[in-house]
């Protein structure tokens, strides 16, 4: 393994198609839609989506070995690799696989797969093997045409240089022994352990439903089954569950995503978990960075933007999805409101505050003051919680929809950048001009003051604490 090597992607590469159009009307001899002005848009798929993934997400060479046809579909995916990947062909007989789905707006209405599985790989070239044995990681995208069940590319993938992660496929081949992480959806597991005849998989557990309790039996039985280091199983807008074979089960909730495209997910899952573990994380770590990637993928439109470049980023720290919300609830015509504070120790006054703001209207978003804005503002000895953590307490009110993170001494920064409809205050500023509320009035939006809870703060909490 070399620090420094590319990240391999070995496995079934694909052309997909969005046939995209609208519909008005149903056929009159069925119920299905009439689709019209439909637009043809290509992109990668299968092992080939997850390289370019990976590609964009690291400065790393990433490297695909796949088989490729001799055919306009080949040619095709070669052009949408090409300056992506560095793509290591290995001859095969069999078309490529072409998938082409029928969308109308953001819903899919058929789907057409074309391609006849592979048959068999020729020799495999010499570069093969050399790749695969200096790669950091190696990312095993099986999408059950034959690649995996090679007994060369196996031996190859014996020797592999980094650890290995296996996203499979209900017709694909067994992950090799090696592989560090395999990563099953639920529907995957449940379908392998039926398979594996794994009905008694633990003493007191159903094998049946997909309750936490069943998904991480079926995972332990994965992990004897297969001989692998660990299985993450992952469960869509639940996260995923790793579990190491023995011992309580990691889970990892995923951020709630609205919308997007969902296809492609697991590619970025996968994806991100194998350049994780090239850059030297522990399995826990590398799962916890794929979900997270993963919730980000879908909400910047899942693989049909698989080549529209992220928008920069702002100039102050944001938890993902802080856009998206807003957008989604101006799209609505509803009302985005702010507010913001240091809130070091939250307490019952920060609560009523919060809520109330919460009341008037569609979402709330809280800016919260870094620590050296905090040590600027209150002194050398705050904050007492660092802002990574009083984000994380505030993201787990229900009443608050996303945590922005600002450096200055004022919020007037963020709330220019985030334009709120109404600016939330807490305290006794009854009467009083507030700063904020020049920066409001540039779009028309309101600065108003919410009643405090009495007798709560956190300075009168750190004092009493010190009595």
């Amino acid at each position: 393994m070399s620090a420094s090597g590319p990240l391999v992607v070995v496995g079934d590469a694909l052309l997909d198609v969005d046939l995209v159009g609208t519909a008005s009307r149903l056929t009159p001899d069925a119920p299905v839609p009439v689709v019209e002005d439909v637009e043809a848009r290509e992109r990668p798929g299968g092992a080939a989506l997850a390289a370019v993934i990976a590609a964009r997400a690291t400065r790393r060479e990433v490297v695909l070995v796949t088989p490729m046809a001799d055919d306009e579909g080949a040619d095709r995916l070669r052009a949408l690799l090409a300056g992506r990947v560095r793509l290591v062909e290995v001859p095969a007989t069999g078309g490529t696989a072409v998938k082409r789905r029928v969308r109308v707006g953001d819903h899919s209405v058929a789907r057409i797969d074309s391609g006849a599985p592979v048959a068999g790989l020729g020799t495999l070239p010499d570069e093969v093997a050399v790749v695969v044995r200096a790669a950091a990681a190696v990312l095993v995208a099986d999408y059950g045409r034959g690649t995996t069940a090679d007994p060369a590319v196996r031996a190859v993938l014996a020797e592999a240089g980094g650890p290995i992660v296996w996203d499979p496929h209900p017709r694909g081949a067994d992950p090799v022994p090696n592989a560090r992480l395999v990563t099953p959806n639920g529907a995957e597991a449940a379908r392998v352990a039926a398979l594996a005849g794994m009905a008694g998989m633990a003493a007191g557990v159903a094998a049946e439903g997909d309750g936490l309790a069943a998904v991480g039996a079926r995972a332990e039985a994965l992990i004897r089954h297969w001989g692998v280091g660990a299985v993450a199983v992952t469960l869509g807008a639940r996260g995923a569950l790793l579990s190491y074979g023995e011992g309580a089960p990691m889970v990892v909730p995923a951020t709630p995503v609205t919308g997007g495209d969902p296809c492609g997910a697991g590619d970025s899952f996968a994806a991100a978990a194998a350049l994780a573990l090239a850059d030297g994380a522990v399995t826990g770590e590398a799962v916890a960075a794929a979900v997270a990637s993963a919730g980000a993928f879908v909400a910047r439109g899942g693989a049909s933007a698989w080549d529209v470049e992220a928008a920069p980023g702002p100039d102050v720290a944001a938890e993902p999805g802080v856009e998206g919300v807003i957008a989604r609830v101006r799209a609505a015509g509803g009302t985005v409101v702010a507010t913001g504070g240091c809130f070091d120790l939250l307490h019952p006054g920060h609560v009523a505050t919060l809520r109330a703001a919460r009341g008037l209207g569609d979402c709330l978003v809280v800016c919260i003051n870094s620590d050296e804005s905090v040590r600027r503002l209150k002194g050398p000895s705050r904050p007492l919680v660092t802002a990574a953590d009083r984000a994380r307490v505030l993201e787990a009110l229900e009443f608050v929809d996303a945590v922005v993170v600002f450096d200055e001494d004022t919020p007037a920064e963020v709330i220019g950048r985030l334009r709120p409809d109404v600016w939330a205050k807490g305290g006794d500023y009854a009467g009083a001009d507030l700063p904020e509320a020049a920066v409001l009035r540039r779009w028309g939006g309101q600065a108003v003051v919410l009643p405090y809870l009495d007798g709560h703060s956190t300075t009168a909490l750190v004092e009493r604490s010190r009595v």
